[in-house]
């Protein structure tokens, strides 16, 4: 990754399990100037039970009549469409990711996709033997942080610690935690893994988001943090570029109106793109530290700024006063700053109205 901020435009399950859409998706994030489209890698009932309820938001956008396995399993990809999607992304020039919801599925992204890395989703915070398989990969991890807190986030990163050293020692919560605190483990962390805020509600209230959070984690473990965005429009993540966030995340569909889980909190391509653009913007907007003239505005300090000139007609001999003094523009002569310095003192010229007053006149 650059030092600009690395987005990813999130197509998800936005395919609703259909390869010809999963391509079309992978033009719409290039065409919007995104860094990387990603989807999500599973066998539904590898990671979802028969008993499993679905979300309420899934309520809300898929009705009731099925499970959520039986709605998950619609929208699967094959390994055949995962190749199929890696070869496009290679051929498009963006770079392709996505994330995986259970072991065998990790080892499809690594070991025929080798993908630079993967993504830790939210709900999988917890989940020790996938973390512990993503760190034994050695491939670079992103830790979505939704519904937890600071100590479910630490736990994550013990294992992920423990994965990375590749410990001679059984894995197990007090190896976990030995791993965290140890120098070394803290080293493969900053080395590997980026945390990234995140409100797990689709849409995301406003009020819920909580973008201070990303200065929490990068103060409590001392990695570099993004933001994965749940929100109606772009307006939080440019925020939160400009609060310093090196990864930003966001689902992306291309129709809102589609039937699925997650089409009515994602933005369409139109709105992906004004989202990139938003953030580059940004991004060239936060510049350095110093406060300086910078060269788009230089040119105009004469013509904004002021200069003493003669309030009336002075004549030559004449004293000034506040009352044949004042400022005006252009800023090409004496500066007002030195209005104080003149009074008292004789002209050593006529002026006319608006004339300049010389600098030797001080």
């Amino acid at each position: 990754m650059s030092n600009s901020t690395f987005i990813i435009a999130e197509a998800g399950v936005n395919h609703n399990g259909s390869l010809d859409t999963a391509l079309r998706l992978i033009d719409a994030a290039r065409a919007a100037g995104a860094d990387a489209v990603k989807f999500q890698t599973f066998k539904s009932e590898s990671v979802i039970s028969r008993q499993a309820l679905k979300a309420d938001y899934q309520v809300a956008t898929t009705g009731r009549g099925e499970s959520q396995l039986e709605m998950v399993r619609k929208l699967e990809l094959d390994v055949a469409a995962h190749l199929r999607l890696n070869e496009h992304c290679k051929s498009s020039g963006i770079r392709f990711l996505s994330t995986p919801f259970d072991e065998d599925s990790v080892d499809l992204l690594v070991d025929r996709l080798d993908v630079p890395l993967l993504k830790v989703p939210s709900g999988e915070i917890t989940n020790g033997p996938l973390l512990l398989k993503i760190a034994r990969t050695r491939k670079p991890a992103i830790l979505s942080t939704g519904m937890s807190d600071l100590g479910d986030v630490e736990t994550a990163l013990g294992v992920l610690a423990f994965g990375y050293l590749n410990s001679d020692k059984g894995p197990g919560i007090d190896a976990f935690s030995e791993a965290y605190r140890s120098r070394e483990g803290q080293t493969a962390l900053a080395k590997n893994v980026t945390l990234l805020h995140c409100t797990t509600e689709y849409p995301a209230p406003f009020e819920d988001v909580h973008l201070r959070v990303m200065d929490t984690l990068r103060t409590a473990f001392g990695l570099p943090v993004g933001y994965s965005d749940h929100t109606p429009g772009i307006e939080v993540p440019v925020a939160a570029v400009a609060r310093g966030a090196v990864i930003i995340e966001k689902h992306f569909t291309l129709d809102c109106r589609q039937e699925g889980p997650d089409h009515r909190a994602s933005l369409e391509p139109a709105m992906l793109k004004a989202m990139v653009q938003a953030i580059r913007h940004t991004e060239s907007s936060l510049g350095g530290h110093i406060k300086s003239v910078t060269p788009s505005e230089a040119k105009n300090r004469p013509i904004a700024r002021k200069s003493l000139v003669a309030a009336r007609d002075i004549a030559r001999g004449e004293i000034f006063t506040p009352q044949n003094l004042t400022a005006k523009r252009p800023g090409t002569g004496v500066s007002p700053m030195n209005f104080w310095r003149y009074l008292g003192e004789q002209s050593r010229r006529d002026y006319r109205a608006d004339d300049l007053i010389d600098r030797h006149e001080n």
